[in-house]
């Protein structure tokens, strides 16, 4: 029995706490429909933090309705309404949808049976609320405790996630065991907020987006910039000291290059329109077809084609390709999020190019240089998934290249790397890419939902004869194709940036921040005093600037504080005087006073060794 309201949710439904976030989906909805009779629904499943109920609401509904809803399912909680089960044929649960008034899950009922081959569907009733549904719920609502649940916000989402299709009201909701854990959750959810990358990164000038350029189009202000070049100049260092070399690509190309690496039949609907150039064709003017362009999604094809630029020996490779490199993808504006899901993004990409023999080794060298960064940047919260095909999935010909042998052969060798690095992880079935298995480290945002941060992949596929025929020759003078690792452990400027923004609260370590050392003058007489300093500071690469505001010292560390500037020099007579600095770190109530000298040399040590003070 596939269930409706399940079908986007955990299927942990032996769980107690998914049984009871069920039940409050049926519980909300009942409540939702007593305030705005005549609404149909769409999905109601449980998630991760409690629940969501989709809706084609009669009337709008806001958060001001949120205390009637809830004052509403208190008191069906209390009237111990039963969950009863009742199994009909398909072909009675089809009418009884039609006499609810619920076409979308008719809609839906319909599709389940025809791909799913079934005979029969469940359904739940609670009190007078009826929901085509596999359950599990609690056995009466009275076992649902005291306190555990809170409306929390209202979002649009369109039916089946399409854009096509109609707009419908989503209402969320908190629910857990008991009234203690819910407080604690909803606190630590709102003191998240204050450290959203949406918020922090407008606010800190880091990025806008204007509707000018388009939306998923982020400009990167001044700070934002800083913020980028200082992780392009970590990973140009630390992948120097792994053998990379550095290459740089056009961003679009013609449209057979994806024809040819496979990725145009799988990634066409996430595209940028083609770009179509045409010339007259005759004297009428009639126009023809020259050529096609198409934004580059992703940067493995041209890579592929500067690999196959030459003929390579054994004695080449590995060869590690690497690029930070611009990719466009037309997401659903519906799934765009600040800078966590945008359309135009610049990848921390490279491509290994290795035989069978090397692949264990690259591919835990690469995990190795993960490790690295998450421990110069502090990041500790986060787990491993080794990503698999799915070979039960009846849509496996359309998201997989067809070869068995090869997908449990490479699947084997990833998971050998994994277990080879030490390094804890997890695994998915049919979350792989097309062209072979990879790892996904996944992170969650302040706001508790999940994302992949970065990737490593091992391609089998499209180095093949029948996609982009790349080849070396070996030690027996013939020619093979190589393996690729396709890796981008800082993921997007945009998406890593978003974790980081949140990660650091704002407030970056030294060597990350966009403004390193402000100066603040105790009163003008002392102005020339802190351009000084400021000019020395900058000759040794140090990001400095004096604030040259007619204001009290008071306010200035105020506003500097505000911006999370992790290092302030107050400067006044007596530190003109001695030739001194009195040093006030962010986070840091006590003060300090030392000779400039001696604090150029240790901010200009602790930007050199990436300290992760702040």
């Amino acid at each position: 029995m596939i269930d409706l309201a399940d079908e986007l949710g955990d299927k942990s439904n032996q769980d107690p706490l998914y049984r009871l976030r069920h039940s409050l989906a049926h519980v909300m909805a009942q409540a939702v429909l007593d305030i705005r009779p005549g609404s149909t629904r769409g999905f109601g499943p449980p998630i991760d933090d409690g629940f969501y109920y989709d809706f084609v609401l009669t009337e709008p509904i806001s958060a001001e309705d949120f205390p009637e809803i809830e004052r509403r399912m208190k008191h069906i909680i209390k009237q111990n309404q039963v969950f009863e089960r009742e199994d009909l044929s398909v072909e009675s649960a089809l009418e009884r949808l039609r006499e609810m008034g619920e076409p979308y899950k008719a809609e839906y009922a319909r599709e389940l049976a025809e791909n799913h081959g079934l005979e029969s569907l469940s359904f739940y009733t609670n009190g007078p609320f009826i929901d085509m549904c596999e359950g599990p719920h609690v056995e009466k609502t009275r076992e649902i405790p005291k306190g555990c649940f809170k409306l929390r916000s209202i979002a649009g989402a369109y039916w089946r996630g399409d854009e096509r299709n109609e707009m419908m009201t989503r209402i969320y909701a908190w629910a857990y065991e008991d009234k203690e854990t819910l407080v604690d959750a909803v606190h630590r959810y709102e003191e998240g907020l204050k450290r959203d990358h949406k918020k922090l990164g407008p606010q800190l000038d880091i990025y806008t987006i204007d509707p000018q350029i388009g939306t998923g189009l982020p400009l990167w202000l001044p700070n934002g910039t800083v913020i980028r070049q200082e992780l392009e100049k970590l990973a140009r260092e630390e992948e120097f000291k792994d053998g990379y070399v550095n290459v740089a690509t056009p961003h679009l190309a013609r449209q057979e290059l994806y024809y040819s690496s496979g990725h145009l039949p799988y990634y066409q609907d996430t595209m940028y329109p083609p770009m179509v150039v045409t010339e007259k064709g005759n004297s009428e003017g009639e126009e023809i077809v020259k050529d096609t362009y198409y934004l580059k999604p992703m940067n493995c094809p041209h890579h592929h084609r500067i690999f196959a630029s030459r003929t390579r020996s054994y004695r080449d490779l590995p060869l590690r390709l690497s690029e930070y490199g611009h990719v466009y993808r037309f997401e659903e504006t519906g799934a765009l999020s600040g800078l966590l899901r945008v359309r135009g993004m610049c990848m921390n990409d490279a491509h290994i190019y290795c035989t069978h023999d090397q692949v264990k080794s690259e591919f835990v060298k690469v995990m190795r240089l993960h490790e690295r960064y998450y421990d110069i940047l502090g990041i500790t919260d986060y787990y491993m998934r080794l990503s698999l095909s799915d070979p039960e999935d009846p849509k496996g010909k359309e998201k997989y290249v067809g070869d068995p042998e090869a997908w449990a052969s490479t699947e084997t060798m990833v998971r050998e790397a994994m277990v080879e690095s030490g390094l804890p992880f997890v695994e998915a079935i049919g979350e792989a890419a097309f062209y072979g298995p990879k790892i996904d480290v996944q992170l969650r945002t302040v706001t508790g939902r999940e994302e992949t941060i970065s990737t490593n992949q091992l391609d089998f596929a499209v180095p093949r004869e029948d996609r982009m025929d790349l080849v070396y020759v070996g030690p027996d003078g013939k020619e093979h194709h190589p393996f690729v690792i396709h890796r981008a452990p800082l993921g997007t400027h945009e998406r890593f940036i978003a974790f980081l923004i949140e990660h650091f609260g704002g407030a970056f370590p030294t060597w990350l921040a966009p403004i390193q050392v402000r100066i603040l003058p105790i009163s003008d007489k002392h102005l020339e005093y802190g351009e000084k300093l400021e000019h020395e500071l900058r000759r040794s690469f140090v990001r400095a600037e004096v604030d040259r505001a007619d204001e009290k010292i008071g306010k200035k560390i105020r506003e500097a504080l505000t911006h999370k500037i992790p290092v302030l020099l107050v400067v006044g007579q007596k530190e003109e005087d001695e030739g001194t600095v009195t040093v006030r770190r962010y986070g840091e109530e006590k003060q300090e006073s030392m000779s400039f000298g001696s604090f150029v040399e240790a901010v200009c040590e602790e930007i050199k060794t990436r300290a992760r003070r702040s």
